[in-house]
């Protein structure tokens, strides 16, 4: 069963085609990986697929468990169950780490905080009396986020490059999240440039020029960080040498 369908999707800022026909099936209760280099359209179509401004207006269509998403919000889509999470933290100063959590909850029960910081490896005790402000380090922002994002239980769960700027620790912390929220049955695409992120998902979407070029396992995708790309036609393919992860 599809979870998001997105169908022959193209989106053009500044008269350049950034997504170009993208046709993909994200499945029900699976995580998925969405690799590719720089300049790909991964991070685009995680924007695109959330609705923020700037990559509303686009051709085809994104469906989310039956229903089009063209015409509904931000708003409208986190309702549904969306959340995307990006490479920063998302900054709230001032906001109590217990409201931050509670925010997107709807179970508004403390133990929910409790439980949901024990996940991402911070003491309740020593968290849930404190600000979302300076005094955290970007490490802890980021788990105190991510306790947000567990303790939300999102159908379809968006993370933009989640270990980028995270200590060893806290990459642990992420996969955690994610392996008990797939219990559960969330949905989950992660954009990424990782290897060790990919190892995670169940399938891989290869992205280059704004089209998927190849598809399959996280082991029949691996080679992509071996240098070794699919048949490349996009225009600005090199003449000798195989897309890398660092082009």
């Amino acid at each position: 069963m599809n979870s998001l369908e997105i169908r022959n999707l193209t989106l053009i800022k500044d008269s350049r085609p950034i997504l170009h026909d993208l046709t993909i099936d994200i499945w029900q209760g699976h995580v998925h990986a969405v690799i590719g280099p720089n300049g790909a359209g991964k991070s685009t179509l995680a924007q695109t697929i959330m609705g923020l401004d700037g990559y509303k207006d686009f051709e085809g269509d994104i469906v989310f468990e039956g229903t089009s998403l063209r015409n509904l919000s931000v708003h409208e889509r986190a309702r549904l169950g969306l959340t995307l999470v990006f490479q920063e933290p998302a900054r709230y100063e001032g906001l109590s780490v217990v409201d931050f959590i509670l925010a997107g909850s709807k179970d508004k029960n403390e133990d929910v905080v409790r439980r949901s910081l024990d996940v991402v490896g911070l003491s309740p005790s020593r968290y849930m009396g404190r600000a979302v402000d300076k005094t955290l380090s970007g490490g802890e922002r980021k788990r105190i986020e991510l306790a947000s994002v567990h303790a939300m239980r999102p159908r379809l769960l968006i993370m933009d490059e989640p270990d980028s700027g995270v200590d060893i620790d806290s990459v642990q912390h992420i996969l955690t999240v994610i392996q008990e929220l797939k219990k559960e049955g969330t949905t989950i695409m992660l954009i990424t440039h990782s290897p060790e992120v990919l190892k995670w998902a169940d399938h891989a979407f290869l992205l280059c020029g704004g089209s998927v070029v190849d598809k399959g396992t996280m082991e029949s995708m691996y080679d992509y960080f071996n240098g070794k790309c699919a048949p490349c036609t996009h225009i600005g393919k090199p003449d000798k040498a195989p897309l890398s992860i660092k082009e």
